[in-house]
């Protein structure tokens, strides 16, 4: 059963889910995840780590896991996901049935200015690449997982993105409280 108390934050690398997220959980005195941080902790290693070591698929099903335990914690907190953690395994109907699940929909030359060269680095998909090919493969992610994020409960558009905003687009769902 949805439990209105937990907010999962979706979208697209560099889209700002984790740092909408912290000022969200300090406004709503809950405590903040970011799965990519959980998933290191359990393993002991980074994302890139993971990923050149284990492959993919190792990390997908390890994000599933990890996404699968925290969604069964019993309080309130506000999550962000991994880019592309709503598009595997069924997790966006996963977060969508323990969770209100937010869509942050930021243009694309927005993300591309947020991501500078450090964040880059720290991002196994887009390591290696020059810029035009980052483009192009932000391009092709968003064609490829907008339909995922697509099915969140709470879609908001643009590049000015707001606690504020996220609170006023959540509040109805605490009066459906469980």
């Amino acid at each position: 059963m949805t439990d209105p108390r937990k907010i999962v934050l979706v979208g697209m690398p560099g889209s700002g889910k984790s740092t909408l997220g912290k000022e969200l959980a300090a406004k709503l005195n809950s405590p903040f995840y970011d799965l990519d941080d959980l998933i290191e902790e359990k393993e002991g290693k980074s994302i890139a780590e993971i990923f050149s070591e284990k492959g993919e698929g190792y990390f997908r099903n390890l994000e599933t896991s990890v996404l699968g335990e925290t969604l069964l914690l019993e309080q309130a907190f506000i999550l962000a996901t991994g880019g592309g953690a709503p598009c595997y395994n069924d997790n966006m109907n996963l977060v969508n049935s323990h969770a209100v699940s937010v869509y942050l929909d930021v243009p694309l030359n927005h993300i591309l200015d947020r991501l500078n060269q450090t964040q880059i680095e720290v991002r196994p998909l887009f390591s290696g690449l020059e810029t035009a090919e980052i483009i192009l493969k932000l391009k092709n992610m968003y064609v490829e997982r907008n339909r995922y994020y697509e099915k969140a409960k709470i879609k908001l558009s643009g590049e000015d993105i707001s606690p504020e905003l996220l609170i006023a687009e959540w509040m109805p769902f605490l009066k459906t409280k469980p």
